[in-house]
């Protein structure tokens, strides 16, 4: 396994791809991001490549278990030209939803 092993873990939402967010409202995901176990930069760089990769507008979700991932991740929006619209803790993850812009 290389130094960020093989598994992967971005990928397309496709159909049904939708998130419910806390004020009831529902946003079509265009690519998960799984970064559930990793450290810091490796949640921030997979977050930056799946931004890159969508069109305006898009909505990028990525699941982080990292509590510095969790803050690093919505002040970084600002050099993707995208928005942090929320993130919402589960059970056994942060939940960060980010619209290109």
């Amino acid at each position: 396994m290389g130094l960020f092993g093989t598994k992967k873990k971005v990928e397309e939402a496709g159909a049904g791809g939708e998130a419910v967010l806390s004020d009831g409202s529902r946003v079509q995901v265009a690519r998960r991001v799984d970064c559930r176990g990793d450290s810091c930069p490796r949640p921030q760089l997979m977050t930056k490549k799946a931004v890159n990769e969508v069109g305006a507008g898009s909505v990028v979700e990525v699941l982080v278990d990292n509590p510095s991932s969790v803050e690093a991740l919505p002040p970084m929006c600002d050099e993707l030209n995208a928005t942090h619209i929320e993130t919402i803790k589960d059970p056994a993850c942060w939940r960060v939803y980010i619209k290109k812009d």
